[in-house]
């Protein structure tokens, strides 16, 4: 028997605690263990089997928790799904994992439904949770009414199976084999995961969920707190101050967080920062993208030394890095964990050098994985027992490993590595930039050339001002402002056109699904306008009228004028570099940034340079000393 587990747990207290859900409702432990259990009976009644899959499309909810726990206990694959896909990749999912049942919130009503009539999902197999009937759709609470809240028999451990955005193609599935073992069992050994950051079972820890539950690790860590008898905390939408003020009503120990929410709360005013009592902060753990190492120093400095990070994937991991390390080497994502280890390879499969940079490889160990129904890409991806996920890093003397940025993501000038991460951690130091993405695109010269989607933080105007401002700081070549709430309202009607006209481009660079996912609803209608407005893709009707419309000036879209805007100088070769016009308008001229040495440098990194206006019979042009 196992001494931890969820069910083991609230048999011997099933008054205490178990979860917080987003309007403050407070349910025990009997209660969630009883309604897993009527869950289990009536997904039977249903004619499901150990093996079987369900799919959960149901945000940050009540419901997910009970269906995992369901799952988890009748040796079934659990696959949650993001609610902001389209209906069309929703039902791809659906059809991939071969869901039985399709479990949803009124909320998603019209999406969900769309995408079961495209999987062909019968009527009586959707299931929606809400305060009303939802057309189409078994009511969630109709769902298990009747049913026994006793444990079902036969119960054995399932998973869940998480979709990866991939970095090419489809999503794929990650999954894994069941475990002929008791939940409580399987449970608890997942739960020691948490003990590798030195968070114990019990001892009063309370978990707080300000993430989605359809990503792998926030699941993975609520999962793991309710298995060790914490009290899980669920946030439906985040932000920075109403996460301080639930930290502080709930006295709130651990957390999955990321860098950008760590980027969010330092924008809080130090008074606003200040009246929050966080004392109760023991373990605040942060992955999924590499943190600017000034981010978590000053996270460190506001929280104290509570502040951990690891490195893995859905695929696996990793390495964990705890505060006080991180201070001796700051930027670090640590060391490989028990029962793990770390390679880095070259482009020919050999052993990079201590500090040279290569492909990130992880060991397998026992938590080996494929990639459901593609046997191609499982294989393609494992190297001696070892898989990766694209990440370019290195490890230092000590075993410490480094990252650059995801291979995939890399843009390469004239034969210059550049990597995106470095210039977006340099944007993101300045107070007034909410969030960066950059990216490549195509270029006949030097292959690909930088460009950036900046979102103003909250309260700044993006601007003339914002751009003269941001003079101070290091710009890519190509830099568009734009309104949050322009690009979000717009992102609908142009999302599926605009990445069908961007992977449909003959010169265009592949940006897959991850890229856009990468970049964020507010970035995306900018990344790809202005990926198309640099691509030459004369055979693409749509990508034409994708193009035509981002060159033209739109309501609450700022281009940076020609005397503000700064090239960014991506090489640490000596020689100084040049700034030449591409052929654009003359009232939008945009500017490519090169090196005016030979191509061939193998590593970059982010300089500072000033430049001065100067014209000419051709037009404008930049030049001045770096500084």
């Amino acid at each position: 028997m196992s001494e931890h587990g969820f069910w083991k747990l609230a048999a011997e207290d099933p008054k205490r605690v178990a979860l917080v859900t987003p309007d403050g409702e407070a349910v025990t432990a009997g209660e969630l263990a009883a309604q897993s259990n009527r869950l289990v009976h009536a997904m039977r009644q249903k004619g499901l089997e150990r093996g079987d899959a369900i799919a959960v499309m149901a945000g940050n909810g009540r419901e997910m928790i009970e269906l995992y726990l369901a799952a988890f206990q009748a040796g079934l694959y659990l696959t949650p799904i993001n609610q902001h896909l389209t209906a069309a990749e929703i039902a791809y999912i659906l059809g991939d994992c071969g869901a039985r049942l399709f479990f949803t919130h009124a909320r998603y009503a019209d999406s969900a439904r769309a995408a079961a009539d495209q999987a062909g999902l019968e009527a009586g197999r959707r299931i929606a949770a809400g305060p009303a009937a939802t057309d189409g759709f078994v009511a969630y609470a109709d769902f298990t009414r009747g049913f026994s809240d006793e444990a079902p028999d036969g119960r054995t451990a399932g998973q869940v199976m998480n979709y990866t955005s991939g970095t090419t193609g489809r999503p794929k599935g990650v999954r894994r084999r069941l475990m002929d073992f008791d939940p409580d069992m399987v449970g608890s050994m997942f739960a020691m995961f948490l003990s590798m950051f030195g968070i114990e079972p019990l001892a009063g820890n309370v978990h707080l969920v300000g993430s989605p539950l359809y990503h792998t690790a926030v699941l993975m860590f609520a999962a793991c707190s309710l298995h060790y008898g914490h009290t899980v905390v669920l946030m439906d939408k985040w932000t920075p101050e109403s996460s301080l003020e639930v930290m502080q009503r709930w006295r709130v120990t651990t957390s999955h967080m990321v860098p950008t929410q760590f980027h969010r709360l330092l924008a809080l005013p130090q008074d606003v920062r200040a009246k929050y009592d966080l004392s109760s902060l023991r373990h605040m753990i942060h992955a999924a993208a590499p943190c600017p190492v000034d981010v978590k120093k000053r996270m460190l400095e506001w929280w104290g030394p509570v502040v951990y990070e690891y490195y893995a994937a859905s695929e696996g991991g990793g390495t964990l890095v705890t505060p006080h390390e991180w201070i001796g080497k700051p930027g670090t994502v640590g060391r490989a964990w028990a029962g793990s280890a770390i390679r880095i390879l070259d482009d020919d499969g050999n052993e990079c050098a201590t500090g040279t940079p290569g492909t990130v490889y992880m060991a397998l160990g026992t938590a080996d994985f494929e990639y459901h129904g593609d046997k191609n890409k499982t294989a393609a991806n494992r190297r001696d027992g070892f898989f990766t996920v694209g990440d370019i890093g290195y490890l230092d003397a000590d075993s410490y490993l480094f990252l650059c940025d995801r291979k995939i993501d890399m843009i390469i000038a004239g034969g210059v590595n550049i990597y995106p991460t470095e210039i977006e951690n340099a944007l993101l130091a300045h107070p007034k930039v909410g969030d960066a993405a950059v990216f490549g695109i195509p270029n006949e010269d030097w292959g690909e050339e930088v460009k950036a989607a900046i979102e103003p933080a909250a309260g700044v105007e993006a601007g003339a001002a914002l751009a003269e401002e941001l003079g101070e700081v290091q710009l890519p070549a190509h830099v568009r402002l734009r309104h949050r709430d322009a690009a979000r309202s717009e992102r609908q009607a142009v999302q599926e056109k605009a990445a069908r006209s961007v992977l449909e481009g003959p010169r265009a660079r592949d940006l897959s699904r991850r890229e856009i996912d990468r970049l964020g609803s507010q970035f995306f209608l900018v990344a790809a306008g202005c990926a198309l407005s640099g691509s030459d893709s004369t055979r693409s009707r749509e990508a034409l009228t994708a193009a035509s419309y981002w060159r033209e000036p739109r309501e609450n879209t700022v281009s940076i004028p020609l005397s503000v805007l700064l090239a960014l100088a991506t090489s640490r070769q000596t020689t100084r570099p040049r700034l030449r016009s591409t052929s654009t308008p003359a009232t939008r001229a945009s500017y490519v940034w090169a090196p005016s040495s030979e191509p061939g440098s193998r590593r970059s990194t982010c300089t500072s340079m000033k430049y001065r206006e100067s014209s000419g019979a051709s037009g404008t042009s930049w030049s001045g000393p770096a500084r």
